[in-house]
Order: C-alpha cells, then structure tokens, then sequence
C-alpha cells in the first residue's frame, strides 16, 4: 500500500509542479500584455492545465477522480476551461480486475467469493471513480447487486485532495479567500469520506426507504446487511431501463417520472432535511409505468431547519420577484458579498427570467416548459457573458454547493428525458405558496 500511494503522491506532485511552471512563464510572458492579451493567454493556460488535470486524474482511481468529477459540476467555482475539460471524468471508469474484486469481497466479508455467493459475476455492469457494482445470487436464490470499493481508496482520499487543491491553487483557479476555500474543501473532503463509508450509505438507504416508503412510484434498494460492510454493499437487485430508453416513451409517462424526480429531491429537502445530491443519470433507472429506481446513497447531505427555511424563503422571493429580500437571501447564503456594491434590480430581473422559465412559473413561463427544446442553458451563458462586470460580488457558497449540484442535475435529467410539463403547481406545494 504504502509503494502504491507514493507513486500516487509522485504523479500528483509532478502534476503539481508542471502546472506550477505553465503559470510562472504565463505570469512572465504577459506581464507587459494589455488586459485583452493577458485574458487570452490566460483562458488558454487555463484550457492546458484543464486537460492535464482530467489527463493525471483519468489515470488514477479514487477520491482524487471523485474530486475531479465534482469539479467538472461546479462551473462557479472553477474557470469553465477546466471545468470543460474534466467533464470527461463524469463517464464511466474502466474496470478492476476481477482478481482484486473477489480479494477484496473476501477480505471484507471474511469467506471465500463462492461461499457468500451461489453466483458472482466477474465482468461488472457499472464501474465508477470509487467503486463498481456486479450482480449476483444468494445462496437462497435472491437476485443482488454487489457493490466492491477499490482497494486503498479511503487511505489515499485526503492526500489526493489536498495534492488537487494545491495544483488548483498555484494554477490561479481558485479565485477566493482561504477561508472560503476550506469551506469548500471541507465540504467536498466531508462529502468524499462519507461517499467511502459504506456503513453510512447502508443506513441512508434505510432512512430514504422509509421515508419514501409511501411513495408509490419511486423505489429504492433495501440493504443486504448480512453481506455489507464498510467497502461492499450488497442490495436487492432492482431494475430498470436508462434515461436514454425513457426519453423514447410517451409524454405521459415522461410526465410521471419528471414528477416523481421532482419529488424525490424537493420532498427530501423539504421534508426530511437530508437530501440524495448525485443525480447523475447513471444513478437512476426507469420503468414504463413510470415508476423511478433511485441508486447510490453516498453523497447525501443534511441541512439544518434555519438553512431549509432560508432556500424555502429564497425561492418565494425569486417568484415574487423581491430583488430586494433576494440580494438579502444572498448574502445569508454566502453567495453575494457583503459589501457595500450596488447592483441594480434589473441585473437579478433578468437572470430570474432565465431561472423560472422551467418552473412554468408566470410571467416567466405560461402553461407546460418543453425540457427537449430548452435554451435556458444557452440563456444562461449569453447573460452571463453579459454579467461580467458584477461576477467579483458573488462566491461560491459551502451552503449551497450540493444543492446547486442536485438542482443542475435534475434540470438536465429533465432535459434529456425530452418531457413537456407544467412543474407550478409542485412548485407552490412544496414551497408553501398559493397557486
């Protein structure tokens, strides 16, 4: 373990290093450049170091690619160079071999792969950054997925981290104070630990199938606690076809799944104060009825009632269209800086335009949004263009970093599943608010 993780250190520092020089001969070059050219040269070190950060990571399993999937998801927080550039870290990693699969099942189960199993199949059907998942039988016949983490991956989750920071850091790409950047850091290093322990996630299935219990139409696993532990989690097996076999169904049934994704994150947030915040795609499954499977418990995160009733309060004031009470929610956010800037009204106006229009919230949006031809993303980028002057008084937020990444995430579930729908009514029900 320890030859293992000194080479993981010496590709990382190498890493490190190398972006270190491209940032010093930038820095050199340009120092006479006017602001133009410095821009420029600076967006396309920014392009290189991206893709030498997805290149080193892409390499290696673990937390350090975790770190750079969740990267590639938070555009606010890292230059959209590098942030293009790691989104291929969101597909699929290759395999283990099957060799250390089974030493590791074992190791943690503590009997032979063919004892705990009447059948264990060696070629996965999902492998990830962390961990992959294999089906398999008990020796009672009950179908299972396996889910094996990657040995060493919890020993090395701290030093890949800070090894990223720290090349993030030389690289100009983080552009915040210190202590926001141990908010952040703290946020994800919190989140990765919780991703690796398995026992946790075993008890979060338990929690959300409880609670979604009632729930007709979303299902969720239940825990095989006789073959778990801390790095394998064995669940019933539950299937169902992808997003992109969904997306060919009738509207009617998209609608119901657009509900029932609608509601398992807004009645999470709302109603159980702990919410599930990876909603890649891959972590869904669907079924004609329209019934939705909802996969990996890791990244969960609580909230505090204050903190809920401040999203809840922020939301009522974006639909108002109380700029005023909004920059207010901003700054008790984190988000906007206290400080003494004026922006205009007009400035949050247009960009709650582009906001609600899939929410079908009036004015922004009369009647059902059609998710297969949206543009807000487009939208969203031209204004932000246009919104350079005022980006230095917003930050990133540790408040509401998974919950941007739920709600983006989400969007675009609905944006791939090609649905039309009138979301106002879910809006106002799960926001206290008149329709």
């Amino acid at each position: 373990m320890a030859k293992s993780s000194g080479k993981r250190f010496m590709k990382l520092a190498g890493m490190t290093a190398s972006i270190a020089g491209k940032a010093a001969k930038n820095s050199l070059k340009h120092l006479s450049s006017d602001e133009e050219k410095r821009l420029q040269a600076r967006s396309e070190m920014m392009q290189d170091v991206g893709i030498q950060i997805a290149g080193t990571l892409g390499e290696m399993k673990g937390a350090v690619m975790k770190v750079g999937q969740i990267a590639s998801q938070y555009k606010d927080v890292f230059p959209p160079e590098v942030a293009i550039a790691l989104e291929k870290l969101q597909k699929d990693a290759p395999p283990m071999p099957y060799a250390q699969i089974r030493a590791q099942v074992e190791r943690e189960l503590k009997a032979p792969i063919n004892e705990l199993f009447a059948e264990f199949e060696e070629v996965p059907f999902a492998a990830a950054s962390i961990g992959q998942v294999h089906k398999a039988t008990l020796p009672s016949g009950q179908k299972v997925v396996v889910k094996v983490q990657y040995p060493d991956v919890d020993e090395n989750c701290d030093s890949d981290l800070k090894q990223v920071r720290m090349a993030l850091k030389i690289a100009g790409v983080l552009n915040m104070s210190r202590a926001l950047q141990d908010q952040l850091f703290n946020e994800i290093r919190q989140s990765l630990h919780d991703e690796l322990d398995y026992t946790k996630e075993a008890q979060n299935l338990r929690v959300f199938g409880a609670f979604h219990s009632r729930d007709d139409g979303l299902i969720i696993p239940r825990v095989i606690s006789s073959h778990s532990s801390k790095r394998v989690l064995s669940l019933t097996e539950e299937l169902g076809e992808t997003l992109n076999v969904a997306a060919t169904w009738d509207n009617d049934v998209k609608q119901k799944i657009a509900k029932q994704l609608f509601h398992f994150s807004a009645g999470q947030l709302f109603g159980l104060y702990r919410m599930h915040c990876d909603p890649h795609p891959g972590n869904f499954a669907f079924r004609p009825d329209g019934s939705v499977i909802a996969y990996d418990f890791g990244g969960v995160r609580s909230y505090s009632d204050s903190e809920v009733q401040l999203f809840r309060r922020f939301a009522q004031h974006a639909i108002r269209g109380d700029v005023t009470a909004l920059e207010q929610d901003l700054i008790a956010l984190g988000v906007r800086r206290d400080d003494d800037t004026v922006i205009s009204g007009e400035f949050y106006q247009k960009w709650l335009a582009i906001g609600l229009k899939p929410l079908s919230i009036p004015p922004y949006q009369e009647g059902a949004f059609n998710f297969a031809t949206s543009q807000v993303h487009h939208e969203a980028i031209a204004q932000m263009r246009i919104s350079l002057k005022h980006f230095g008084q917003f930050q990133p937020s540790a408040t509401t970093m998974m919950l941007d990444r739920t709600v983006s995430g989400q969007y675009w579930n609905l944006v791939n599943l090609g649905v039309e729908i009138d979301l106002s009514s879910l809006v106002h029900q799960y926001l206290d608010m008149p329709a």
